[in-house]
């Protein structure tokens, strides 16, 4: 099971941090993901991280604002989100997929429900 949390409304340039608490099982072998998807538009890679080696991946629009990672105690994988624009508003969900550096949403196998991002210009 996973749990999103951590969205909200922000101004344009503010940051959130979003986080994903993993209950219910083990994902030792899994690629960990966060996606969005604005209103009217398809769901879309935002980053992911390896739960164990803790390599990441993000999508161009994200590079250099956002990071992912996770702690392997607390069970959580987080997206800090810096220097927010408009066009990052969105429903932001966490995700996992067996594997390693996967970032096909198709290839995600558990979904946790959204959590709202609106950035206000």
């Amino acid at each position: 099971q996973l749990q999103a949390y951590g969205g909200g409304l922000v101004q344009a340039g503010g940051s959130l941090r979003l986080s994903c608490v993993v209950s219910g099982r083990t994902f030792t072998t899994y690629t960990m993901g966060w996606f969005r998807q604005a209103p009217g538009k398809e769901r879309e890679f935002v980053a992911a991280i390896n739960w164990n080696g803790g390599s990441t991946y993000y999508a161009d629009s994200v590079k250099g604002r956002f990071t992912i990672f996770r702690d392997k105690v607390k069970n959580t994988v987080s997206l800090q989100t810096n220097s927010l624009k408009p066009e990052d508003t969105a429903i932001y969900y966490c995700a996992a997929a067996w594997g390693l550096g996967v970032v096909a949403s198709n290839q995600y196998n558990y979904w946790g429900q959204g959590t709202q991002v609106t950035v206000s210009s």
